[in-house]
C-alpha cells in the first residue's frame, strides 16, 4: 500500500519521498534494566558507529550513497531520540552523532517487544523516504515481553510488511548465549526475520560498541554474515 501511495503522489507532482538505499529503524533497550549510565553508554556507542570511517566507507559504497536512519530508545513506551537523518557522508553522520547525545532518557518501564517493532514498522511507513531495503535492528537484553501485542504477533506483521529484522542481544555475564534458552538463541527463534536477517552478539556490555559497528556494516552493506548468528569474530 505505502507503494502505491507514493506512486500515486508522484504521479500528481505532490510527493516528497526521497530514494535512499536503506532505511533502517535503530531499537535501543531502555528498559528498567538499563540504567542511565547504559542509556548513555549504548547511545555512545551508536555516536561512534556512525561516525566510524568503516561505516562511513560502507555507505558510500551503496548504490544512492546513503542512507536512513532513526534512533528509538523503547521500554514500555518508544521514544524518538534522534528522528530521520540521511546520513551521506561525514557531515550529516556527526549531526546524526550529535542528536543522540546529551538528551533526557524518554522511555521507561518494563519490556513492550512487540510494541516496539510495530513502532519501527510505523516508522518506516510514514517516513519521507524510499529505500531498496527496509530494516528494523532491534537491541536488547532480555526476550521477555510484558505489556503490549506479543511477539509473534508484531514480528509477522513486521515481516509482512517485507521489512527485515535484525538483533543485537546483550549478554549478561551467565546468560549461556548461542545455548538453548540463551538469549542470542532467543533472539534468532523469536525476534529476527525477513530477507538476510541475522544476530549479531554484545558478548558484555564491554563489546558492545565493536558489535554495533560490526552490525551496521553488515547491514549497510547488505551483506550477510557466514552465519545466521554472528557473534564475536565473525566476517564481516
Amino acid at each position: 500500500m505505502r507503494w502505491m501511495v507514493l506512486g500515486l503522489g508522484l504521479l500528481a507532482g505532490a510527493a516528497t519521498a526521497q530514494d535512499t538505499d536503506l532505511e533502517l529503524v535503530l531499537l535501543a533497550d531502555a528498559s528498567g534494566s538499563i540504567d542511565a549510565r547504559e542509556i548513555a553508554f549504548q547511545r555512545e556507542g551508536y555516536a561512534e558507529a556512525i561516525t566510524d570511517p568503516d561505516v562511513l566507507e560502507a555507505i558510500a559504497s551503496t548504490a544512492y550513497g546513503s542512507i536512513a536512519v532513526v534512533y528509538v530508545e523503547w521500554a514500555t513506551n518508544q521514544a524518538v531520540v534522534a528522528d530521520w537523518t540521511l546520513i551521506d557522508g561525514a557531515d550529516s553522520a556527526a549531526r546524526f552523532a550529535e542528536e543522540l547525545r546529551g538528551k533526557p532518557r524518554q522511555a521507561y518501564g518494563r519490556n513492550a517487544i512487540g510494541s516496539a517493532l510495530l513502532e519501527g514498522l510505523r516508522l518506516i511507513e510514514d517516513n519521507e523516504y524510499v529505500g531498496w531495503r527496509r530494516v528494523i535492528d532491534f537491541s536488547g537484553d532480555s526476550a521477555r515481553s510484558f505489556t503490549g501485542p506479543s511477539i509473534a504477533e508484531a514480528r509477522a506483521r513486521v515481516l509482512a510488511a517485507d521489512i527485515t529484522i535484525n538483533a543485537l542481544p546483550i549478554l549478561r555475564p551467565d546468560d549461556p548465549g548461542r545455548a538453548h534458552g540463551g538469549l542470542e538463541a532467543l533472539y534468532a527463534e523469536q525476534i529476527i526475520g525477513g530477507r538476510g536477517a541475522f544476530v549479531v552478539t554484545a558478548e558484555d556490555r564491554g563489546a558492545f560498541a565493536e558489535a554495533v559497528k560490526r552490525k551496521l556494516i553488515l547491514e549497510i552493506s547488505g551483506r550477510m554474515p557466514g552465519q545466521q548468528l554472528a557473534g564475536r569474530g565473525a566476517d564481516q
